[in-house]
């Protein structure tokens, strides 16, 4: 077995870093520090209290101390995003970061990282996750996922070093050259140089101790201590999203071309829905599939239900097990043009090419007066289609008002949220009111996956 591991956790980056030590930390030299702190980059390094350092540590001197991080950036490049004071436990070091800009300038930043244990990592991300009227099935089953998605790059066998001049990696386009008519990208978690994970909603959302927890969290956490999934001999890379519309998609169709047993459609019900051919890469059946409302365990609008799953501002609407979106031809025509940086002039026809098992599309035609382009995966659709993201990929379009056979409106009609691969975020709070035990949620999304205590 391992030991509780420790881990980095990339929280802030700017040319300065203002903070706040409650109570005392120290550094390497054990000299002490609390109160209002300032560290600038300077010259490549760090500038704190009159010195220059290379890297700065500050540990805790008691365990009821904590730092405050002020001005963290939260939900970045999504439409919540905005700055707010966070709370921290666990160690904060600083480091600079040099990323090379496509200007081929070099850009330096100073980064704030908490080193911090696993579990108390945990409490934080199931609080800022989950509501704290989840049941405690949720709960324990969202606490898995978490730490088997955290752990299996980090506890990995065959997990690539990468040494202080590598760049991270955020994404992979297998096809970029748009002279070909075809562009694709997927974007994977970040292989972060300096940290384990980030703190934003790209990898998990972390906040510190700033999101109170609530004693159902901390049991838990508790109750699943070092539990993971496992399959194929290693940790599963657990992924989740807010809700399958119904079927669940499979890994390879949203990231990298590689399989996972345990990562493959899943029809979100006790029994498959009927009156549906269940084969959803068709295009008949997929269309069939998203124009009506199977039965699924997330398919709910109980308010009670969604509120342990969704915070205040998603609480707004809940048409998204299955949703709709208008566009004028000015506004997709405009909308493209921003979002992708191709001019298709007017917009003729958007043509699904081809559909992954959930009905999601993985690659879509767009036909314009000026030229045709085959965008995927289904993120890159999502983005183009949208000003921020479109809940999901797996949509069918309505065309209307043709004149001299150019749409001067179009529907987009849909089905989930999210990339809809792993377990259903919605879908599992419905199945934890039903009273379905956590290793039951997690066996129904996780095929062929098993409970492991590793620590």
């Amino acid at each position: 077995m391992h030991s509780e591991p420790i881990i980095n956790v990339g929280i802030l980056s700017a040319t300065q870093i203002e903070f706040v030590l409650n109570g005392v930390f120290t550094d390497k030299n054990r000299k002490e520090f609390s109160g209002r702190q300032l560290a600038k980059l300077e010259n490549g390094k760090i500038r704190f209290n009159d010195i220059l350092f290379e890297e700065l540590n500050l540990e805790s001197a008691s365990p009821n101390a904590s730092f405050d991080l002020i001005d963290v950036v939260i939900g970045i490049n999504f439409h919540w995003e905005r700055k707010e004071n966070q709370r921290f436990i666990g160690a904060l070091k600083i480091i600079v970061e040099t990323e090379r800009a496509p200007s081929e300038l070099r850009i330096e930043t100073l980064t704030a990282i908490n080193r911090i244990s696993v579990e108390n990592y945990l409490t934080s991300v199931i609080s800022s996750e989950m509501s704290a009227t989840a049941s405690d099935e949720l709960l324990k089953a969202h606490a898995v996922i978490s730490r088997s998605w955290l752990l299996k790059p980090i506890l990995s066998d065959n997990r690539q070093q990468t040494t202080d001049n590598e760049q991270k990696k955020s994404d992979i386009s297998s096809v970029g050259a748009l002279s070909t008519g075809h562009f694709e990208k997927w974007y994977e978690r970040d292989a972060h140089t300096h940290f384990d994970v980030c703190a934003d909603d790209h990898c998990q959302r972390y906040q510190g101790i700033t999101r109170a927890s609530t004693e159902a969290v901390r049991k838990a956490i508790e109750a699943t201590r070092g539990e993971v999934l496992w399959a194929d001999n290693e940790i599963c890379d657990a992924r989740f999203s807010k809700s399958c519309g119904g079927a669940s998609e499979t890994f390879e169709n949203c990231w990298a071309p590689e399989h996972y047993s345990y990562l493959t459609k899943v029809i979100d019900n006790a029994t498959n829905p009927e009156g549906f051919e269940l084969d959803l890469t068709i295009e008949a059946n997929a269309e069939n599939w998203i124009r009506h409302s199977p039965e699924a365990f997330c398919n709910t609008t109980d308010k009670k239900v969604l509120a342990q799953v969704l915070n205040n501002y998603d609480q707004e609407t809940t048409d998204f097990y299955r949703w709709k979106v208008e566009y004028t031809q000015a506004e997709i025509s405009e909308l493209l043009v921003r979002r992708s940086g191709i001019d298709f002039g007017e917009i003729v026809d958007v043509i699904p090419v081809k559909r992954g098992e959930s009905t999601r599309l993985i690659e879509l035609k767009i036909v314009g007066t000026k030229q045709t382009i085959t965008v995927g995966k289904e993120l890159e659709i999502r983005k183009w289609l949208s000003n921020s993201h479109l809940y999901s990929s797996a949509f069918v379009v309505d065309k209307y008002e043709i004149k001299d056979g150019i749409p001067q409106k179009f529907v987009l009609i849909g089905a989930g949220w999210g990339h809809g691969v792993g377990l259903c975020q919605i879908g599992a709070a419905v199945m934890g009111e039903k009273g379905y035990l956590y290793n039951e949620i997690l066996m129904h999304y996780f095929r062929g996956a098993e409970l492991k205590k590793i620590y």
